[in-house]
């Protein structure tokens, strides 16, 4: 249908459409609202590989980002404040009321996008984004184009130009569950990471400026292991960045999971530094999921390819910074395999 068909009506009177493309062995549902992969399913397992809601109304409540693209700063800033070129700046504090998160209250998770192209296997959201939008500085113009390829990959690919020097920094927020939907937890899927290092957070979830080795510790996943650990008789909560590189790259596979129950496999391909990893603990939904289940914690796991948390106040971090006229590109390819 070229011009898809109507998911819902915001509160604050938009139509938001929704787009199926196929391809490579996929088929994918993309909404407007949030640019959101709605639902992700891949031929020959029924149950869908991603978490999602049926409604708009659903997602217009949801604290989660099920799906949504993620900016103009995705993850934390701490305190929200920061400086360009010598100038301070303060974002929207929606985190703990004190930081900065995914680009405050109204960012880009929580946007209508335009779908500006559409065919069999694409689609192609675009977003304006203001001058001080959330207290980030010069209007910012955005595409998300989400694209089915053979052999059964999606890929997942972001531009931005900024008529003033800024932040850009944008990840796609999908919680993959690959054994069922997200009717059980995936704390048995197997998960490998390419970090030997990670990120350690103070209590409030910002990092504390460290970058520590992974040897020894839980989040060394640089041999494929189980999600499943416990210390002190508690599973251990991921909501960390795993550091990739010091800079954004060539595109190179940063993590490899694999269903616990189903076999199926999903690489993850990124141009980007970092991954956060977030198990999903704090899952709590606003509506019945996709096939109307009910996910509870665990029930969907994120690997967000990404700049670095907290970058702007950390200069030694790979740094979010897009001068004017410079174009902002991040791809990221989630390929799957049946086993």
């Amino acid at each position: 249908m070229k011009d898809g068909e109507v998911f819902g009506t915001t509160e604050a009177g938009e139509v938001v459409r929704r787009f199926t493309i196929r391809g490579g062995g996929l088929s994918a549902n993309i909404i407007g609202w949030g640019a959101a992969l709605q639902d992700l399913r891949l031929v020959e397992h029924d149950a869908p590989l991603v978490l999602g809601y049926d409604t708009l109304e659903a997602y217009e409540r949801d604290s989660c980002y099920f799906g949504v693209a993620v900016g103009r700063y995705a993850n934390r800033i701490g305190g929200g404040r920061f400086s360009l070129a010598g100038e301070p700046h303060q974002a929207d504090r929606n985190f703990l009321g004190k930081h900065t998160l995914h680009g405050g209250s109204e960012g880009f998770g929580r946007r209508s996008w335009t779908v500006s192209l559409h065919g069999r296997d694409f689609v192609t959201l675009s977003l304006h984004d203001p001058d001080g939008s959330m207290g980030f500085p010069g209007a910012l113009d955005v595409t998300c184009t989400y694209r089915l390829k053979i052999p059964g990959t999606l890929s997942v690919e972001f531009t931005a130009t900024a008529e003033e020097t800024t932040l850009c920094n944008l990840t796609q927020h999908s919680y993959f569950n690959l054994d069922n939907g997200g009717a059980g937890d995936i704390l048995d899927h197997r998960l490998m990471l390419n970090a030997a290092a990670y990120l350690p957070v103070d209590g409030e979830a910002i990092p504390t400026g460290r970058v520590v080795p992974v040897d020894g510790t839980p989040f060394d996943f640089r041999q494929a292991r189980p999600l499943r650990m416990e210390i002190e008789g508690e599973q251990v909560a991921y909501d960390h960045n795993l550091c990739l590189a010091s800079c954004r790259g060539p595109l190179r596979q940063a993590a490899w999971v694999q269903g616990g129950a189903s076999g199926i496999e999903m690489e993850v391909w990124t141009t980007e530094p970092g991954v956060q990893l977030y198990s999903g603990q704090y899952i709590a939904t606003t509506g019945p999921g996709l096939g109307g289940l009910g996910y509870r914690p665990f029930s969907g796991l994120c690997l967000e390819p990404q700049v670095w948390p907290d970058a702007p106040n950390r200069p030694y971090f790979p740094q979010a910074t897009l001068l004017a006229g410079e174009k902002y590109h991040h791809v990221t390819e989630y390929r799957f395999r049946m086993p």
